[in-house]
């Protein structure tokens, strides 16, 4: 797709609910579809701003539960042995691919207590352009990514690394992430209420059909406000 489509479909999802957005699903049949389970929910909300909400393109990676474990016989082997699992076993090789405006989405369904998403490395997604992170896994270092205001998505928080836990599958592949299909390049809508995911060749029309139910919706709430004497806020613009 190129710069000035992406553009396009961006701009039809600023400021959409994952509400509105899964009502647009309900009205092209797709019930039940692209809302993922309640599990995969903001790390932080900001009510002031909503920064934590984002909305973007699936760029889709998937890591595995590793088979072995690291087995060193002093800590400098156990330190070559874990430089060596990031290059070469748990590589991040999709995050050249990123482009602004990317929603990275991983699919990391594993037992093993691991949060891959830090504090360092997520940090440096969103500077490479992506506006959020879904995931099935688990993040680290949430204080610091809460106060870095790094927008991430995830189910659980894990503690360790990715050495001796976890290996590098693969990306830009079809996904399952809180029980639902994410294919590269679908739109991701994320906020308070958790994610939706709309597959690309339906984007256009729901977004279109979730714009009439969000100013709706705007319309009513505006009403509310002025019987109880409230200031309008950027809610209702």
């Amino acid at each position: 797709m190129d710069a000035a489509k992406r553009k396009e479909i961006l701009s039809l999802y600023e400021g959409l609910r994952v509400t509105d957005v899964n009502d647009g699903l309900d009205a092209v049949g797709l019930q039940n579809v692209g809302i993922m389970s309640r599990e995969i929910k903001p790390l932080w909300k900001d009510i002031e701003n909503f920064s934590h909400r984002f909305y973007g393109f699936a760029l889709t990676a998937r890591f595995l539960p590793a088979n072995e474990a690291i087995h060193a016989s002093s800590v400098e082997e156990y330190k070559q042995i874990k430089s060596k699992w990031y290059g070469e076993m748990a590589p991040e090789s999709f995050k050249k691919f990123i482009q602004e405006g990317d929603v990275v989405v991983i699919d990391c369904s594993t037992d093993t207590d691991v949060g891959f998403c830090g504090s360092n490395n997520t940090f440096e997604w969103i500077n490479r352009g992506a506006s959020g992170v879904v995931t099935n896994g688990g993040a680290r270092d949430t204080d610091e990514l809460i106060k870095q205001k790094v927008p991430v998505y995830n189910q659980y928080i894990g503690r360790g690394i990715r050495p001796g836990r976890i290996i590098y599958d693969t990306h830009n592949i079809p996904v399952n992430v809180g029980g639902v299909l994410v294919n590269p390049g679908d739109i991701i809508v994320a906020d308070g209420d958790g994610v939706v995911c709309v597959p690309i060749a339906h984007a256009i029309e729901v977004a279109k059909i979730a714009r009439e139910i969000q100013m709706d919706d705007q319309a009513t709430r505006k009403k509310h406000y002025e019987k109880a004497g409230l200031e309008l806020d950027f809610t209702l613009q």
